[in-house]
């Protein structure tokens, strides 16, 4: 037997349509050991051999496409990193990745993650007609008591009560009763029992990891409002002051969740009309959507997937900093996350009470976010897909019913919208038609060419751009960090390999359903500057951090297979360490130092501005006797009052009206802007006694200047 050469093994292991490679053999193998090793039988004169050690002489490379592929799409991704990216390196990197990521999976060196199996069970058709009924008429009333755009008494009883009759006559009683019985059968007993195991503590240092990216240094990660969010705080100062909107028609309108959750987290935390009353919401909205990403990716996967996309999206630069802005950006994957993972299992299972769930979380988020009113397409299509694959055969038609079942609760929770809608029309669409139709702006060109252009922006955001809106990210640079940017490119690899191995739906909807919840930054038609953008992308972080999680999951669970020896699956261990603490330490300086340096460069010190006159107030003068000049695009004066505990005071005060202040006897105080040196002289000519100081600011262009008039003697 003729020993190959290391150039004879490297050819084969290319070829990797190949099953089969040589081996080199071990010099002290005679020629009756080779007999045996090519035929497997042992002559009667020859000695037994030892095929453990055999297989420790032959000369393995281990997972090695699987590791090439893993570099290279790192190395291309890091390539894509501002301020100078590399396109056509990145490219290049990135298909040869390819090449190997799909060698490494048909020649089984890269497994597929498990796929597990829908139910053969058809769907319940049953329901109880009573409580149907009662809910029909309930529901009903309720339309017409929600008349004036207000929330009172007798419309929430009657719809709450409404709700609660529909789930009634449709949930389907059965084990998820037993835990009841349990309790009471119980009740002498221990009832829960905690076991700690390795998974355990990772689990439980997982979710505090994730809730440090979330909380820490919230109160000054970003330092500053802009307008809009001093919009939101007048909504709920309303609520506080007794006015209980359905729809907040202020600044082209807004829905109610983040508005009522702000003003309970007001009150109940003393928080007060605040940035940080925004922030403590939102923030908690993105801590509370990441145990679904968990089960999404546990449902089409394992737990091991399921725990590292739940890392994933807890440490990432992008779901981390619209969680922060205090906007209601969150509310879309915080409700449209559910609604799948509900979903996605309740077809799986054809399990009507998922079903039921889904429905809710998706009625309810078109109370939170505008860009959730796409969220019922998305539904639309994943049981489209459903129905088209083979395992709906024999059960299609009660999907179909139960499609039905779910577009009634999901109608019967919008009903409140859905009364302010036909009563005000335009000011329930004006925002989203104001993005997709030239009502506001006319389209910059042809409307179908637009939307490619901005499907294309949109789909490379993760990899490239994402976008240059610099309130809510970091411009021009890609939405994911390079590792988990590299991981979700690979990840899709798996995902759709295993679907053309495997035929499932659910793989192919978890690739489509990302354009399609990107679709609400794809549509901006009039304003295609806003695509992409990470807030109207939010509930994509669902299927891109899964997928990211099944890329790196995978690879590293197949490596540790194929590695024979501790010392290799030491590597695999420590190789996944290094990941994780690299996308880590990554995605911590992009949100803590990146997006808040850029950040407070672009936003005004309205902060500041406020400290001043609180001070002012506190010491020779009154709340009531401070402004601030308005100059062209400076700060937003009602921030100043909500900075300076003022929340329903404006302090703008035009030049034009300087002379109305000559008849306040009391100090007075005049904030300008560094270059208003115009308005300054009007004042210092209109008041000669006044003083004038500057107050610098480290960063550039925010300094002011400061007026004080001191106070009229009375003569005796």
């Amino acid at each position: 037997m003729k020993e190959p050469s290391i150039l004879d093994l490297l050819i084969a292991k290319l070829q990797f349509w190949k099953k089969s490679s040589p081996v080199i053999m071990p010099d002290s193998i005679n020629p009756e050991m080779e007999s045996i090793a090519a035929t497997g039988k042992q002559t009667s004169n020859s000695q037994p051999y030892d095929e453990k050690k055999l297989s420790r002489s032959t000369f393995r490379l281990g997972p090695w496409k699987t590791f090439c592929a893993l570099i290279l799409a790192l190395i291309a991704q890091t390539l894509l990193e501002p301020p100078n990216p590399s396109i056509k390196g990145a490219v290049g990197l990135y298909l040869f990745a390819a090449f190997m990521a799909i060698a490494a999976i048909l020649t089984n060196e890269w497994d597929l993650p498990p796929l597990r199996k829908d139910s053969e069970h058809k769907f319940s058709t049953d329901f109880r007609r009573i409580p149907f009924l009662l809910s029909i008429l309930l529901l009903m009333l309720s339309f017409f008591a929600f008349g004036g755009n207000r929330f009172n008494g007798i419309n929430l009883v009657l719809w709450i009560s409404g709700l609660g009759f529909l789930l009634t006559a449709l949930w389907i009683r059965g084990d998820s009763e037993l835990w009841w019985k349990r309790i009471f059968h119980n009740r002498d007993k221990t009832l829960f029992t905690i076991k700690i195991t390795p998974w355990t503590v990772l689990v439980l240092l997982s979710v505090i990891l994730v809730t440090i990216y979330r909380f820490y240094r919230l109160n000054q990660v970003p330092g500053e409002m802009f307008s809009d969010q001093a919009e939101k705080l007048l909504d709920v100062g309303d609520i506080l002051n007794g006015q209980y909107s359905i729809f907040f028609p202020r600044n082209t309108g807004r829905e109610f969740v983040q508005m009522y959750l702000t003003a309970a987290i007001a009150v109940w935390l003393k928080t007060g009309l605040s940035f940080l009353s925004l922030k403590l919401g939102t923030a908690l909205l993105g801590l509370l959507t990441l145990p679904f990403i968990y089960l999404t990716g546990k449902e089409v996967a394992n737990r091991n997937v399921g725990l590292a996309a739940l890392l994933l999206a807890g440490i990432a630069y992008w779901p981390n900093v619209i969680s922060r802005i205090g906007l209601r950006f969150p509310l879309y994957p915080f409700f449209a996350v559910p609604a799948i993972y509900f979903l996605i299992r309740g077809l799986r299972k054809q399990d009507r009470n998922l079903i039921i769930l889904s429905g809710l979380a998706v009625g309810f988020g078109v109370h939170g976010y505008s860009p959730a009113r796409f969220v019922p397409v998305v539904i639309l299509f994943a049981f489209f897909l459903y129905l088209l694959h083979p395992v709906s055969r024999g059960k299609r038609k009660e999907t179909l019913l139960n499609l039905a079942i779910m577009g009634g609760i999901a109608f019967a929770v919008f009903i409140p919208l859905f009364r302010y809608a036909i009563e005000d029309p335009a000011g329930f669409s004006i925002r989203a038609f104001s993005r997709i139709s030239g009502s506001e702006s006319p389209l910059p060109g042809p409307a179908f060419q637009i939307f490619l252009s901005n499907t294309w922006k949109a789909m490379i955001m993760f990899f490239y751009d994402n976008g240059e809106i610099w309130v809510h990210s970091i411009p021009h640079r890609p939405a994911l960090d390079y590792v988990t940017g590299a991981f979700f490119f690979l990840g899709l690899i798996v995902v759709i390999l295993r679907y053309i191995k495997k035929r499932s739906w659910v793989d192919l909807f978890l690739v489509l359903s990302i354009p399609l919840l990107m679709m609400p930054s794809i549509l901006s038609l009039a304003f295609p500057a806003e695509n992409p953008s990470l807030n109207r992308t939010g509930a994509a972080i669902l299927p891109v951090f899964v997928i990211a999680a099944i890329g790196i999951v995978s690879a590293l669970e197949s490596m540790w297979k194929r590695m024979g020896s501790k010392f290799g699956r030491t590597l695999v261990i420590l190789m996944g360490v290094i990941l994780l603490v690299w996308t880590a330490v990554l995605n911590f300086r992009l949100v803590f130092k990146t997006f808040d340096d850029q950040f407070m460069a672009g936003a005004w010190n309205t902060s500041e501005i406020g400290k001043v006159i609180r001070g002012f107030s506190e010491s020779v003068g009154s709340e009531d006797n401070a402004y601030v000049v308005p100059f062209p695009y400076w700060v937003d004066t009602r921030l100043v009052g909500i900075n300076a505990g003022f929340p329903s005071k404006d302090y703008a005060l035009w030049p034009d009206h300087f002379n109305d202040t000559l008849s306040i006897k009391d100090a007075k105080l005049f904030i300008l802007k560094a270059e208003d040196t115009e308005d300054l002289a009007k004042l210092q000519k209109l008041y000669p006694e006044g003083a004038t100081s500057i107050i610098k600011n480290p960063r550039e262009g925010k300094d002011f200047f400061i007026f004080v008039v001191p106070a009229v003697q009375s003569s005796k």
